[in-house]
């Protein structure tokens, strides 16, 4: 993977938007010292570079009924066969993350579920046909915590090196 040279603006700018993804454009100009428009320039810029990757709601999903939280580590028949089960994973909207990953599976997903016969369903009806040879489920009772990437450490660790 690409490793993209950012100048103190770029690091600067991203120090802000992951500290509050809706700090209006304005604001962080003025903490800049830069106009609006160099903010526009260089969001666009860091969007198309890949960097950022767009800005979203957090939705919490036991509070819209999707009390079930679980892991499934899948192994395919045929591990030729990784893009095909990918698209058809896309496809369920209860699958909310696929990993590729090494050791014991040849995937990795996550999944919420409205209960636990909802996850069973969608073991036996959606997951099954996609040609498994095998799953591991692990159901998750809470998450101890969740947190972004510490940009700010990251980049101040750069700018010092």
């Amino acid at each position: 993977m690409a490793h993209h040279q950012l100048d103190s603006l770029d690091k600067k700018i991203l120090r802000m938007i992951s500290e509050d993804a809706r700090v209006p454009f304005l604001e962080v100009a003025r903490t800049c010292n830069v106009s609006g428009a160099a903010i526009h320039q260089r969001i666009q810029k860091l969007t198309n570079m890949g960097i950022l990757k767009g800005s979203q709601f957090v939705i919490d999903p036991e509070k819209i009924g999707y009390e079930t939280c679980a892991y499934i580590g899948l192994n395919l028949h045929d591990p030729s066969k990784f893009d095909t089960v990918v698209e058809a994973l896309e496809k369920i909207p209860e699958v909310v993350e696929c990993h590729f990953t090494t050791g014991d599976y040849d995937m990795f997903i996550k999944i919420y579920a409205v209960n636990n016969h909802h996850l069973l369903n969608i073991i036996h009806d959606k997951l099954q046909p996609l040609g498994l040879s095998r799953s591991e489920s692990i159901i998750s009772f809470g998450s101890a915590f969740s947190r972004k990437l510490p940009i700010g450490d990251l980049i101040e660790d750069d700018e010092n090196s």
